[in-house]
């Protein structure tokens, strides 16, 4: 896969793209992340990249010109086009189907905006795609084009030690992951559940699932309107919504 970024601030992603998954992913050769700064498509001497908004209003917006012809340039750099996502807080909500979805494309391209926004003819004959991280919002799209580089590229084959992973960890299954330890089995005075202990593979899982399931319930039960559970369970999460309330 190849990830191309357009920012206007490419020194931000130093960091996150050298350590940790994406590091090991990007030098195992799994993934191409490829930055471009905004600014060298800008046509004047003085790189301008924003302008007043039309009608009045706070802060600056985003030019078309610089945009329009640094996609396009960048586009053209290999045969597959690439999606195009423009990273803002008017866009879907990214979520692990989302990041599933991405990561089976052959190629991004993420752009990056900052200041009010971008000119709305970016979002209309430009972009393909509008991904928000959260109904927040922060200085740029920087942040969010790290935070969706991470969703798609830990879905690649390979970029996790353990592939099982991708199954067991948080929403993979629609569901809060279940609680996890580690030795030591007591550590002041709290002890690991017993089961965890006992070795036996299918009680063990059969706990996972249904602290799995109740912690969803507890912590976030607007997921289990997509969950499938069968009909015990089902009884689980209604005693647990009691509980609560």
């Amino acid at each position: 896969m190849r990830i191309d970024v357009l920012t206007l601030f490419p020194e931000m992603f130093s960091g996150p793209l050298q350590a940790s998954i994406l590091g090991r992913a990007i030098e195992g050769g799994l993934v191409e992340v490829v930055l471009h700064n905004i600014r060298d498509y800008a046509e004047d001497k003085h790189h301008v990249v924003d302008d007043y908004p039309f009608g009045g209003g706070p802060g600056m917006v985003m030019k078309p010109e610089p945009l329009f012809a640094a996609v396009d340039a960048v586009a053209g750099l290999e045969p597959a086009k690439g999606h195009v996502i423009l990273l803002t807080p008017q866009g879907r909500l990214l979520t692990q189907s989302i990041g599933d979805e991405l990561s089976r494309r052959e190629r991004l391209i993420l752009v990056c905006g900052h200041y009010e926004g971008v000119d709305e003819r970016v979002r209309e004959h430009l972009v393909d795609d509008e991904i928000s991280i959260g109904d927040y919002v922060l200085s740029g799209g920087e942040l969010p084009a790290m935070v969706l580089i991470d969703v798609v590229v830990r879905r690649l084959p390979g970029a996790l030690g353990s592939e099982e992973s991708l199954t067991e960890e948080s929403h993979a299954q629609g569901l809060l992951e279940y609680p996890q330890y580690t030795r030591p089995a007591e550590f002041r005075g709290w002890q690991v559940p017993d089961v965890l202990l006992s070795g036996h593979h299918a009680q063990i899982a059969a706990w996972r699932r249904q602290q799995s399931i109740l912690r969803t319930a507890r912590r976030r039960p607007d997921l289990l309107e997509r969950a499938a559970l069968t009909e015990a369970e089902r009884r689980l999460v209604a005693e647990a919504l009691a509980e609560k309330d």
